[in-house]
This record gives structure tokens, sequence and C-alpha cells, in this order.
């Protein structure tokens, strides 16, 4: 019998559902379906290899050969199956020792794109890295979950090149502080970074801020993010920011409706925008009001939405002390919404640059309704266009030019900008020196 081969699919589905864990393992990354039987044939053939030749503690041989998928698939399409894949494998791996390492971390629930670039250069064997097998035990003993263990390594490698007994250690330590282990167990997950040198100080301040606030351990836990990389020093200093701007008496509920403030970004968009803001005058207690009036969206989000307005009053050539009073007095407006490009509301709203900076300073509540998806109408005429077509008939009549109508025509065509503006050229020409007759002639 050849090599084991899965058939492609010859009419693939264009849509699908989401599989259980379970019957994902049963398929390959092309999505072809691997069968149970040959599936779990490997995986015994991997368990008794890990386990009986590469001596791996049985637990973590069995985690590996049961949750290492992809590379179970990849080590199949390298077998050549004779009568039984068990067999087939055994003897394969008798001949062709495998890079331990990526059954390994497949297990701690890494995906192949995640942990290629963190296999080690020249190993093959997890028995030549201790410390890396030392502190992934620690680890499972203490509680962590082996599909999560990937995470730490992916976050903080750190951890696993502690020398023996030094990773429970700092674990009994947070534990000394009256952290429970189910807590720590998680925390870390999210947070490895407490591990990697002394206690993290600001971390232990971060909770008993909160907890004095009413929020318990099971609070913090359910708004923590594997995704996010949380820096406890910078949500130390937004905690203590809210304090001193004056908003200590109502902290908790805003944490409570906007835990985001807190752990988006660990909290490094709040300070930011905090900056942002205070650089164009906003006093503390007008963002302490922002903050307590803060709508239900992503800081990033709201952040992004004031630059984005910031940008489009630079590009209409707004003055920098207009821009600030905007800014200052509607950041919530201005946060809530997001703008549509400078050019299409030029184009939808009909107007020049000149006029459009003038109506928002006069009516700044209309930015509200140039969002993206809204449909934008002219603005009404001002009547600006009329009063200009007289200054300027006026203007033309004065220099002369009414003695012949088809020389006060071209010079409509001509001659740009508004009656008002043409005048003040003229007295600008004349004050300079030059006589006014001759100037009429220019």
């Amino acid at each position: 019998m050849g090599s084991f081969h899965i058939p492609q699919s010859q009419n693939p589905r264009l849509y699908t559902t989401e599989r259980s864990v379970l019957s994902q393992r049963c398929y390959g990354e092309d999505g072809v379906r691997i069968p149970r039987a040959t599936l779990k044939e490997a995986q015994t053939a991997l368990l008794e290899y890990l386990h009986s030749t590469r001596s791996i503690q049985f637990v973590d041989a069995e985690n590996m050969s049961k949750n290492s998928p992809h590379f179970l698939r990849k080590l199949l399409k390298k077998v050549e199956i004779v009568k039984d894949v068990r067999r087939s494998m055994s003897r394969f791996l008798r001949y062709h020792p495998i890079n331990e390492f990526e059954p390994f971390f497949e297990s701690l629930g890494l995906k192949p794109c995640e942990y290629t670039p963190l296999l080690p250069r020249d190993l093959m064997f997890l028995s030549d890295d201790c410390l890396l097998l030392e502190n992934y035990r620690v680890l499972c003993e203490f509680g962590v979950e082996r599909n999560k263990i990937g995470q730490i390594y992916k976050k903080a490698v750190q951890v696993f090149q502690h020398d023996f007994g030094v990773l429970l250690l700092k674990l009994q330590a947070y534990q000394k502080l009256g952290l429970s282990q189910s807590f720590i167990a998680k925390i870390i997950v999210y947070s490895p970074h407490v591990l990697t040198g002394d206690i993290d100080i600001k971390f232990i301040k971060v909770l008993e801020i909160l907890n004095g606030l009413g929020f318990d351990y099971a609070w913090i836990k359910e708004h923590l993010s594997e995704k996010e990389f949380y820096n406890w020093s910078m949500i130390f200093r937004v905690l203590k920011f809210f304090r001193e701007m004056g908003c200590s008496s109502e902290i908790g509920g805003l944490i409570s409706r906007h835990p985001r403030l807190l752990f988006e970004g660990s909290s490094g968009r709040v300070l930011s925008l905090i900056a942002f803001l205070l650089k164009f005058g906003l006093r503390m207690d007008g963002i302490s009001s922002m903050f307590l009036q803060f709508p239900e969206i992503q800081v990033s989000h709201f952040a992004s939405n004031i630059i984005r307005f910031f940008l489009f009053f630079q590009e209409i050539e707004m003055e920098v002390d207009e821009i600030g009073k905007i800014v200052c007095f509607y950041p919530i407006l201005l946060g809530s919404c997001t703008l549509k490009k400078t050019s299409s509301l030029l184009h939808d709203l009909n107007v020049g640059k000149k006029r459009l900076c003038k109506y928002i300073q006069e009516n700044p509540q209309e930015l509200s309704k140039w969002g993206m998806g809204t449909r934008v109408r002219p603005l009404p005429d001002s009547g600006e266009g009329v009063e200009s077509q007289k200054l300027k008939t006026k203007f033309f009549l004065d220099l002369g030019y009414g003695e012949n109508p088809n020389m006060l025509k071209k010079a409509f065509k001509v001659f740009r900008g508004r009656g008002g503006e043409l005048q003040e050229r003229f007295d600008t020409i004349v004050n300079a020196g030059l006589d006014q007759e001759d100037v009429s002639k220019m």
C-alpha cells in the first residue's frame, strides 16, 4: 500500500458551521476529514513513541498526542501505510525522530503559525530543555489549564527559563499576599509578566483599589482577555488619575459601566486620550465630566474619532484656537461620531472651506449629523452670494466699467473673488502709493 493520502474535495462547500473541538481534530488543515480510526491509531502510535521511546511522562505524552492534530496530519503525510496506521507510524518514528517541540507547543493551545517562530533553533527533544519541562509542570500542578500555557509562553518566555524551584516560590509569594490559587492560575494566563521579576507591586495595588471599590476577583477575571497585554503600572496610573481629577466618589460606577477604560490596551489609550485633550486646553473637571458621560464605545474608537475630527478641522483650514474650543466643549460629540472623509463632506454639503469653518463654529452640534452611513444634505443658501454679487457690481461700476457693457461682462469673468475682497485688494494697492487712476487701468 502506498503512502497515506487524503483525496481533495471535488465540490467544496461555500459555507460552514462552527465545528466542535473534537470534530475539528478529525479534519486536516485543508478541511478534508481524517477518518477517526486513522486519527486514533496515529495518536496511539505517537503516545507510545513519546512515552516508551522518548521517556516523556505519560500524562504529558498523552496530552501531546491527543491535542496536536495539525502535527499528526503533517506526520501522516510522510508515513507509508502498510496494513495498519499504528504499526506504520511506529516504524516511521523508530527511524525518523520528530521535533518534539511542535506537538508540545500545539498541545499547549498554540497554532502552527504561532509556535513556529518560537521553536528552538538547535533542539529537537524536550529533554534537552529541562527548565522548560520543569516550569511547565509547575504551572500544571498549580492549576493552570494545559491548553492555556501556550499563551503564557507566547507572551513571556522568561517564565519558562526560571531555575528549579524559582517559579513555585513566585506563585507562593502571591498566595501569601492573600490571592487564591485559582485566581493566580487564571491571572497569569492573561498577564504572565507578573511572574518574570519580583512581585508586581502595581498589580497588587490595582487589585487593592478595585477591591476597595467593591470589585471582587471574579469580576476582574471576567473582564480580562487573553488577547490583551496588561501593563499594571499604566492601569494603576489611570486609577490614580481618576482619583486626582475629582471623581473619586463616582469612580466605582464609572468602572462598572466602562471596564474597558481600565483593561482595553492596559489603559494606554485612556492616557493618550487624556494627554491629547489636555494639549487642547481641556481642564481636569472637563475631562472628569467627559468620562462620567462616556458612551458605549471602545476607548480606541472614541480616541480615533476625535483625532479624525481634528484632522478634518485642519484640512478645512480652521484656526487652531477655534479647533481647541470645539474639542474642549464637545469631546463626547466628537468621540461618538465616525466622521465622513473631508472630500465627501465638501461635496455633499456643496460648500467651500471658509464657509464650512464659519458654519461649524456657529452650529457645532451639526457635526454629529455628518457621520459614516448618514445622508448629508447641502447647506442652505446663506444669501452671501447675492450680496457678494451686488458688491462686485458696485466695485466695477465705480471703476467705470458701466460705460461699456462688454467690458463689465468681461471683468466679471476675469476677476475672481467676492465683491468685498476685490475692494480690499484695490484699496491695499492704492494705499501702497500708486495712483487710483493707474490702479483702475491695471
